[in-house]
């Protein structure tokens, strides 16, 4: 059976009724808000004086470095969540969420170089594709050194996310409901609400959180496939530096981008335009990760 492996995470998942998941799920909230407070406290009480509330801003909009580093860092709140809840609410160790990790790091590594290969080659289309040619943003030696920051803020960003949505509620649901359209929707459709922001995209946020919806689908394909959080992990971090490092819309979340498109995530038509080729891109990203985990 094609999702054999996904035993290996669904295994260790212990206590799966559903009231324990709904609960673990307001906990997950709960500790990342209490970590989000207290990380943006601690911040804020360490900048200079009188620019805590520029700092705030800049952090808000992530449209320079140390904002953009500092919102990437706190989304490690939604792992610290999933773990939390693992632990506190299903008595699981909450190193069974990433499936063995000696597989986890090997299929991460295997499925990084494929699915990077394919997002620059969608990255491409998309330079061809549209009308628009990126412009400059960070001169690329500012780029190049804050890039040993910039990786691993991404890092934490990507798997804490697929640490709660793929490692944590699609191993609980697979353990209580194994009707595999269940675990495979659910999160996604959880997922894409995470990613739905009329306030950022305007009349686009529904196509975006279409997108989301997608990409967890895929994401969460390739964990049941695999049975690690390794290939979802690479394919979410691949796609976030494509998307926050090397090219990103203007304003919002560029702080780290070496080029920006000539528009920003507000421009409805813009955003639309481009996300036929991002789908593209997914989709041959996805494939890509699915030929490697076969070798």
């Amino acid at each position: 059976m094609r999702y054999a492996p996904f035993a290996m995470l669904t295994g260790p998942a212990r206590r799966p009724q559903l009231w324990r998941l709904a609960v673990g799920i307001g906990l997950v909230l709960a500790v990342t808000f209490l970590i989000g407070q207290l990380l943006f406290g601690l911040v804020l009480m360490l900048a200079p004086q009188g620019s805590s509330a520029a700092l705030a801003e800049a952090i808000h909009r992530a449209d320079a470095p140390l904002g953009m580093l500092i919102l990437l860092v706190s989304m490690g709140a939604l792992g610290i969540g999933a773990a939390t809840a693992a632990r506190v609410v299903h008595d699981r160790d909450p190193r069974t969420l990433f499936g063995p990790l000696p597989l986890a790091l090997s299929q991460f590594r295997r499925t990084a170089g494929a699915a990077g290969l394919a997002a620059l080659l969608g990255g491409a289309l998309m330079v061809w594709a549209t009308d628009g040619t990126p412009q400059a943003g960070l001169t690329p030696l500012r780029w190049l050194a804050l890039l040993p920051l910039t990786l691993p803020a991404i890092l934490i960003q990507t798997t804490s996310e697929e640490l709660l949505f793929r490692g944590y509620l699609q191993s609980q649901l697979a353990a209580r409901l194994p009707q595999p359209w269940v675990w495979l929707t659910v999160p996604s459709v959880l997922f894409a609400l995470g990613h739905y922001a009329p306030g950022t995209y305007g009349s686009a946020a529904t196509s975006v959180a279409i997108w989301a919806f997608l990409f967890g689908l895929a994401a969460a394909d390739l964990t049941a496939r695999s049975g690690t959080l390794g290939p979802a992990i690479a394919l979410h971090f691949v796609n976030n530096i494509v998307a926050l490092a090397l090219i990103a819309p203007q304003g919002d979340m560029s702080g780290l981008a070496l080029m920006v498109w000539p528009f920003g995530p507000s421009d409805t038509e813009a955003l639309l335009r481009m996300l036929p080729m991002d789908l593209v891109t997914l989709l041959i990203s996805w494939l890509a990760a699915r030929l490697a985990l076969r070798r």
